[in-house]
């Protein structure tokens, strides 16, 4: 019987789980941080009077999870049945693979990895934009045993060289346009292009050869328990870090996600592939999800207006995942105006990046009627989705408007209050904390940032603010963590004010997010410039986009006398930030009375 997620819940830690797979974990003897959720899901089950804590789980029931499958053999799982049907196909070039070619090139890919002596554990930097074989490469890098870890193609030198150390990584997969920068980190390259290049292996080439080898390498044994994806993030603390995410993490997120797509939709959903293939979501959320479901996915490198509208149309996309930017886009901009609407075939769309705006989601819905509107809130470090607008074919459930949706099966839910650590009821707003089996294992080789973000009890802290109502929705109502969302991608402030004291004339330096219409946030500096310096705004821009990719951009510097801190030396950056609006709001009056 579905458990109410109102209920509070009286917890025994000593009470161990009595589902079958927990059994099959805690024979194994101790448990890591993620796995502590099987030997406490008892809490969502049973009653007892020690330690009191209000633990939210699903209204939906508990979905089985597979525990001898990889994920590349999960999201393949009957492939064959769907030989013919397109997988992926390129909304500009058009350039199409069949499930058919899907399994045999992850399959001939793994191979060629193997053969190239990629040992289980060692990873693999993807730097490419979304392509048709993204997922392909991603699949047989985890197949051969590998840690597939994508890279922002716009990055700079300096931050691909950056995770490449971090990571420890082996080799590089990319195409030509990336070829000069990768260059640079002096690791064997394979090049995703037709054309033979100097320096670098040839991705069609490593697949013929493939077929031509034999099976005389060792293939190691690859477990669920394994590695297989290395994506960075800056968590809750600032500083980017390799997230270890396993093939059971992974299986699981997605048993959970899936769980609510009825049968009769298998093989009939074509998802837009927009939001990038490096970040979990695009690999993870759009990828692996469509690939599981045999859907079909339309992929889009970059993002144009036009191309985009005809894309929905073309291809007849059902679903499409994207950010607030395009939605406000869709909404103003006149260009929508040039298209037939009345064709799409457009069903939902999810937002997941960024924030929607109550305001923002209503005009949409004014303008496509008939569009279902859903937000769902994730964290690289779990996997991907965690919280979701509601489950198709159960409207009984569906969330209500401008929450982030309810709570996946599988998952506990708590919020806490981030000064006592005392989990709170409902309607209270506190940190949100989650437990399950798509808790990362850990940052790579980071165990202090991995203590703070995972307690002893399993429960991984995410650093958000929100709280839970009556009918089990989830509301996001701020975030501890100080990262800026521009456009949806991730811009750490620490990682921006280490660039600017890198300046000589500066003295100084915090960044601190400014509300934006288009973008939803924009980096802005409050900096304090050394004495006699004649460095201008634009200088100071220029300096940090000389070494950052272009989303990170400062956009907004003021001049200061100082940096507000507190007595303990931490930045006031709500302070800052207010400061800063009343400047821009003085200037634009100024302006309007002159």
């Amino acid at each position: 019987m579905p458990i109410s997620p109102s209920r509070t819940l009286q917890v025994s830690h000593s009470q161990s789980m009595i589902q079958p797979f927990s059994t099959l974990l805690l024979s194994r003897g101790k448990l890591t941080p993620a796995e502590n959720y099987y030997s406490a899901m008892a809490t969502c089950n049973q009653d007892s009077v020690q330690d009191e804590e209000h633990i939210f789980c699903s209204q939906l029931p508990e979905v089985q999870v597979p525990y001898d499958i990889t994920l590349p053999e999960f999201v393949l799982q009957n492939a064959e049945s769907y030989a013919e049907n397109v997988a992926f196909v390129e909304a500009m070039s058009g350039k199409a693979y069949t499930y058919r070619e899907v399994l045999r090139d992850t399959n001939r890919f793994s191979k060629a990895l193997r053969s190239l002596r990629l040992k289980k554990g060692h990873v693999v930097i993807v730097v490419l934009p979304n392509v048709a074989e993204y997922a392909i490469v991603a699949l047989g890098i985890m197949a051969a045993g590998g840690v597939f870890s994508g890279v922002n193609p716009a990055a700079h030198i300096s931050e691909i060289k950056k995770q490449v150390e971090v990571a420890e990584a082996k080799l590089v997969v990319t195409n030509a346009a990336n070829f000069e920068k990768v260059r640079e980190l002096k690791l064997p390259v394979i090049l995703l292009e037709e054309e033979l290049m100097e320096g670098a292996m040839n991705w069609h080439k490593l697949l013929e050869a493939a077929d031509r080898a034999g099976n005389n390498f060792v293939k190691e044994e690859i477990k669920q328990t394994d590695l297989c994806a290395l994506p960075f993030s800056s968590g809750t603390t600032g500083v980017s870090k390799g997230v270890m995410l396993t093939h059971r993490n992974l299986v699981a997120n997605m048993c959970s996600t899936l769980s609510g797509v009825p049968q009769e939709m298998e093989g009939k959903v074509t998802t837009l592939g927009l939001i990038p293939f490096f970040h979990i979501y695009g690999i993870t959320g759009i990828c692996c999800s469509t690939l599981r479901n045999k859907g079909k996915v339309v992929v889009m490198g970059r993002f144009d207006l036009r191309t985009f509208i005809n894309a929905l149309i073309t291809h007849e996309i059902t679903f499409a995942p994207i950010v607030p930017p395009i939605i406000l886009a869709l909404v103003k901009n006149p260009i929508v105006e040039e298209f037939d609407l009345s064709s799409l075939k457009l069903q939902a769309i999810m937002t997941a990046a960024a924030p929607l705006a109550p305001e923002l989601q209503t005009a949409f819905e004014r303008k496509f009627p008939g569009v279902d509107v859903q937000e769902a809130y994730g964290l690289t470090e779990h996997c991907c989705i965690t919280l979701n607008y509601g489950s198709i074919g159960k409207e009984n459930l569906s969330a209500k408007k401008n929450t982030v949706g309810r709570i996946l099966p599988n998952l506990e839910v708590k919020f806490i209050d981030p000064d006592t650590g005392r989990s709170l009821p409902k309607n209270t707003p506190g940190e949100i904390c989650v437990r399950s089996q798509c808790v990362m294992q850990g940052y790579y080789k980071n165990e202090e940032e991995t203590s703070r973000t995972i307690d002893t009890k399993g429960w991984m802290h995410t650093g958000d603010i929100g709280y839970i109502d009556d009918d089990g929705n989830v509301f996001i109502v701020d975030r501890i963590k100080e990262l800026i969302k521009y456009k949806g991608f991730q811009v750490a402030p620490a990682e921006l004010e280490a660039i600017l004291l890198t300046h000589p004339s500066i003295e100084d330096a915090a960044v601190v997010p400014l509300p934006d219409e288009e973008a939803g946030e924009i980096p802005a500096a409050s900096v304090v410039m050394a004495p006699n310096s004649k460095e201008t705004e634009e200088d100071i821009i220029k300096h940090v986009a000389s070494n950052v990719a272009h989303y990170k951009k400062v956009r907004l510097v003021h001049f200061v006398d100082t940096i507000p801190k507190s007595p303990s030396g931490k930045v006031m950056r709500r302070l800052i930030k207010e400061k800063m609006i009343e400047k821009i709001r003085a200037d634009e009056s100024a302006r309007f009375i002159f």
